[in-house]
Parts: structure tokens; sequence; C-alpha cells
């Protein structure tokens, strides 16, 4: 899982990325690649 100031470059780099919002943080997850995650902050 990589840390990010911004997500929003991140989310566009597969088509099944996700922003999700848990516990006050926001998360990129992919069901399908597994290697595109990330958190902010």
């Amino acid at each position: 899982m990589k840390i990010r100031n911004s997500l929003k470059s991140l989310r566009g780099r597969h088509r099944d990325n996700q922003i999700v919002r848990r516990k006050g943080r926001v998360y990129v997850i992919n069901k399908t690649q597994k290697r595109y995650k990330a958190r902010q902050g």
C-alpha cells in the first residue's frame, strides 16, 4: 500500500479503481488488480 498526498492521479490509472472513505481516511482500492492500493495522508 502506498501513502500519497493526492489520490486523484492514482485513481485514473485503472478503470476499476475506487475511492473509499473508511475511518476518516481516504483509500484507493481495486478488486481486480490488487496492486493498486493507496491511502491518503
